[in-house]
């Protein structure tokens, strides 16, 4: 569902309508619960490990590198490939789309560092660089984490007083707020929130909530209701984090519809979902565009719900063909590699 807020945010402007509901409005904030959800897993998976220092950092990256990496590449190569076809066919496009300037970056995934000229390739990747930022920083997350983990309520205070004090002063410093940052502030974005998801895991580990149901019931309409009503950014996060929280409490035997199978599924490719909108967006619109002679991309409503609606197919096919074999791949080879160095530590004992 957040994925597909964020999707639905990016391809609005396509749409033949004067007006964007405030909701859609909000829909970049999808980013923000990703952040928030990112540090709650990785500190589910890996707090105990750092803290009672059996944590393989490099384990880790390569975890993290096999996770987000392979999808990451075939949509900017899938870009690099639309913008190619394009002119090749005599149709102009956007000259940021293929930033040669900014391929580097985006090849070492720091474009989101203050490291790249200009957006470019596939944009939303932005969030994936600074998501390895954190992934790069996570021994210092999970070190203060762990440092605070018999007192979750504190953890929770700072991180929302670190989240409120970035969102109140960065725009006062940059002149926009930190919710909007991309290719210039993207590592810094996800600081807040990274911590947040990570005192929201300590909550967790202490002790799942409460009536779960309710809670998460009542964040996601809060969250609606904030958004709709334009509220300040810092509110509606607070809240997916309350979200979060919510739906990590409520076991699956009490979970209904969301711990069906094609709820599971749609959950695995949203990765996917998000990685596409942008080569999606650029073929599919301007297909669309082309063949219903829409003025300026602006398409009907119900050719532009199809285009919406197919996104999750195409995520889909981006998943099984790309993302998740590659991943499977990569784990493999760092599998193999670690059995081929326990049997020649054996064979040096041996001799």
């Amino acid at each position: 569902m957040a994925a597909m807020w964020v999707a639905v945010y990016a391809l609005w402007d396509n749409l033949a309508v004067t007006f964007k509901p405030a909701v859609i409005a909000k829909g970049y904030l999808g980013v923000e619960l990703f952040f928030v959800l990112s540090g709650f897993i990785l500190c589910h998976v890996y707090l105990a490990s750092a803290g009672e220092k059996r944590f393989n950092y490099r384990e880790f990256l390569w975890a993290r590198i096999a996770r987000v990496y392979p999808l990451h590449i075939a949509t900017l190569l899938a870009v690099m490939a639309l913008g190619f076809a394009a002119l090749f066919a005599g149709m102009s496009i956007d000259g940021s789309v293929m930033s040669w300037a900014s391929l580097p970056a985006n090849l070492f995934m720091v474009h989101a560092w203050g490291l790249a000229p200009e957006a470019g390739w596939n944009h939303r990747s932005w969030s994936i660089s600074a998501e390895w930022f954190a992934y790069l920083s996570f021994p210092l997350f999970a070190f203060a984490a762990w440092k605070l983990r018999h007192r979750p309520v504190t953890a929770i205070a700072g991180a929302l007083i670190l989240l409120g004090g970035l969102y109140f002063v960065f725009p006062r410093l940059a002149g926009f707020p930190l919710t909007e940052a991309t290719i210039a502030w993207g590592a810094l974005r996800i600081v807040p929130c990274f911590a947040y998801g990570c005192a929201l895991y300590l909550a967790f580990r202490r002790a799942p909530l409460a009536m779960p149901g309710l809670i998460a019931a009542t964040a996601a309409a809060l969250m609606i209701a904030a958004a709709a009503l334009q509220l300040w950014d810092g509110i509606i996060v607070a809240l997916a984090g309350a979200l979060i929280l919510g739906l990590a409490s409520l076991p699956n035997a009490r979970a209904g519809w969301l711990s069906s199978k094609p709820a599971v599924y749609l959950g695995e490719i949203s990765y996917s979902v998000y990685m596409v909108v942008v080569p999606w967006q650029l073929l599919a619109v301007n297909l669309a565009a082309k063949l219903t002679n829409a003025p300026d991309k602006h398409l009907h409503v119900f050719v532009w719900l199809a285009i919406v609606l197919a996104l999750p197919l195409v995520a889909a096919a981006s998943y099984h063909l790309v993302e998740f074999p590659a991943r499977r791949a990569l784990k493999g080879l760092a599998a193999r590699r670690r059995t081929a160095a326990k049997l020649s530590r054996s064979a040096q004992s041996l001799a």
